[in-house]
């Protein structure tokens, strides 16, 4: 609901502020207010009329359009109202100069219909650029971590990790098989994908997901849940990331034997299951019944669940769920939300964390602007 009101904001904003001053007839301006009411509305369209806020099902150019034409909107928004805020404290600035006379308004010596052009160019090239970072594909970011307790023999250990992929009608098959073909490249030992692979029903991101078959990795592909595998049909999404050869972990491990020592990699599922009626995560279930001393490697969406995770005797935690904050200054709102991680390195109670700013995103608000995507290839060391 909170999106929703956000976009009746904008809209009643611009409206006021772009819309009305158009120097145009009364059926014009109508027209421009419909349509600026059904883009600042589209959320709402989205859950109720087109499958689903998660995933709507519209094809990929109107999905395109209409998801940037709303983050346009919503730097343009931003900008108007930055100019209004100006112009307020500099008509104060001037009366206060004039002894409270009042002065001239602000708008820099430009008239209104210019004002109005340079604010629309300049949230269109932001608009523009986020969008066209948050679709393409992720890029490798080749990491190294040392760990304590974690034997010499496993040194080298090569992990690729992808989180918060998000195929949908927008993330579409096409992105995934290129996503595939750069993580094989890479030779992994371990593939793990860290929850929010999909948005939508599996019938309808069949061909999306189908590329996924055919990730490469000597020890095994592994996934851990995220929220959104929640949203459309949990238990048939686990049915065919199984099928694709995807082992999951859920509230379970699965102990790898490699040059004469064990690693144990456990994977965990997300606190949104309460609303299904699903296990809750749960790291002492996930553990029961692994060696004992063996080093352990914890899945987990969200990284909210260090702390227990690091008790529960993980040490080191793999986590997306956060995206990175998207835009630059979302940052502290986003680390707020998830108790302070937002991407990157992390310590915990002894245990190390990454968390990953994604592979994807969700696509309702398709925009990144200074945190790229990415596909992150951690190479393990003993400490």
């Amino acid at each position: 609901m909170r999106i929703h009101l956000l976009g009746l904001l904008i809209f009643f904003y611009l409206f006021c502020r772009v819309v009305l001053p158009l120097p145009v007839g009364k059926g014009l301006k109508t027209t421009a207010g419909g349509l600026l009411l059904l883009l600042t509305q589209q959320h709402f369209l989205y859950r109720h009329v087109f499958g689903g806020m998660a995933s709507p099902e519209l094809p990929f150019p109107l999905l395109l359009l209409s998801t940037g034409a709303f983050i346009f909107l919503v730097f343009l928004t931003l900008l108007t109202l930055g100019g209004d805020i100006a112009s307020a404290l500099g008509f104060l600035s001037a009366r206060r100069r004039c002894g409270g006379a009042g002065g001239a308004g602000g708008g820099g010596g430009f008239s209104p219909g210019r004002r109005r052009a340079i604010m629309a160019c300049l949230a269109a090239a932001p608009s523009l650029y986020g969008v066209r970072n948050a679709l393409a594909v992720p890029e490798v970011h080749c990491l190294e971590a040392r760990l304590q307790g974690m034997p010499k023999a496993l040194d080298g250990l090569l992990v690729v990790q992808i989180s918060d992929l998000h195929v949908s009608a927008l993330l579409h098959g096409a992105r995934v098989r290129s996503v595939v073909e750069r993580i094989n490249a890479l030779k992994p030992d371990i593939v793990v994908l860290t929850g929010d692979i999909v948005d939508g029903f599996p019938d309808r991101r069949a061909e999306g997901v189908a590329p996924l078959r055919n990730l490469r990795a000597a020890c095994g592909v592994f996934a851990c849940a995220g929220n959104h595998e929640y949203y459309a049909d949990f238990n048939a999404w686990m049915r065919v990331f199984r099928e694709l050869g995807v082992t999951m972990l859920l509230n379970s491990h699965k102990a790898l034997e490699l040059e004469g020592e064990t690693l144990v990699l456990a994977g965990l599922t997300d606190m949104v299951a309460e609303r299904y009626g699903l296990p809750l995560p749960n790291a002492r279930a996930a553990l029961t019944g692994a060696p004992k001393g063996a080093f352990i490697v914890m899945l987990d969406h969200r990284p909210v669940n260090a702390e227990a995770n690091a008790v529960a005797g993980a040490r080191l935690q793999l986590s997306g769920h956060t995206h990175g904050g998207q835009i630059l200054g979302m940052s502290e709102l986003v680390a707020a939300y998830n108790n302070g991680y937002l991407s990157g390195w992390y310590q915990v109670s002894g245990m190390r964390m990454y968390v990953s700013p994604g592979a994807g995103l969700w696509n309702g608000f398709p925009v990144r602007l200074g945190v790229p995507s990415e596909i992150a290839a951690l190479t393990l060391r003993a400490a």
